[in-house]
């Protein structure tokens, strides 16, 4: 896998051959509260994340355990909670998650973006903030397993907002026949306007 010098990572978790790896309410309130339990055993942040049925999104900073230790630890013991409590065996996830690092505040936001929207995309809901089992509403809301800090110190909650309400073509890392999402110049200016406050001429 290839390193992130900012230390953060989308990383995607999937269910073997496309099963559901949260069938309800309580297997993905167990998901998030095994992640709350780790984020000071192992010192990351969660920057974003969303649940859907068969995968999960997350937008993290590592802190003081590599990602492959971190995400050993959260699949381990939520597949030990899933297998007892559906009286199965064997694997869960998809062989190992994947995972890209996030490098610039450009893609961090739209990395973002395209976590948040991930529900509206798939039909689920007309609007981010519709959708329980992400991020979004941490940031629109306070509080939550989110650490919302770093997002909102490069682009406050109004221009967040109107960024991720924005019409999109985002791609990031796991759309087949796709590669990440690239930038033209004048994307890049756009982004890091909102980033900045400002526009350029």
């Amino acid at each position: 896998r290839k390193a992130s010098e900012s230390g953060i990572y989308h990383v995607i978790l999937r269910g073997i051959n496309r099963q559901a790896i949260f069938e309800d309410d309580e297997d993905s309130a167990c998901f998030l509260d095994i992640i709350e339990g780790y984020k000071t055993v192992s010192g990351f942040e969660v920057l974003a994340y969303c649940l859907m049925g068969n995968h999960a999104h997350l937008l993290i900073r590592v802190g003081e355990e590599p990602l492959s230790t971190i995400f050993r630890r959260i699949a381990s013991k939520y597949v030990y909670w899933f297998n007892a409590k559906y009286d199965r065996i064997g694997h869960l996830f998809q062989e190992r998650f994947k995972s890209e690092p996030v490098e610039d505040d450009a893609y961090l936001v739209t990395v973002m973006r395209y976590i948040h929207n991930n529900p509206v995309k798939a039909g689920i809901c007309q609007a981010p903030e519709d959708y329980p089992l992400s991020s979004y509403r941490d940031y629109l809301g306070g509080g939550g397993l989110t650490d919302t800090a770093l997002a909102l110190s490069l682009m406050p909650l109004p221009q967040l907002i109107e960024f991720t309400r924005r019409p999109n073509e985002d791609a990031c890392l796991d759309v087949p026949g796709k590669a990440r999402v690239r930038f033209t110049d004048a994307d890049a200016r756009r982004i890091m306007g909102d980033i900045a406050g400002c526009s350029s001429t």
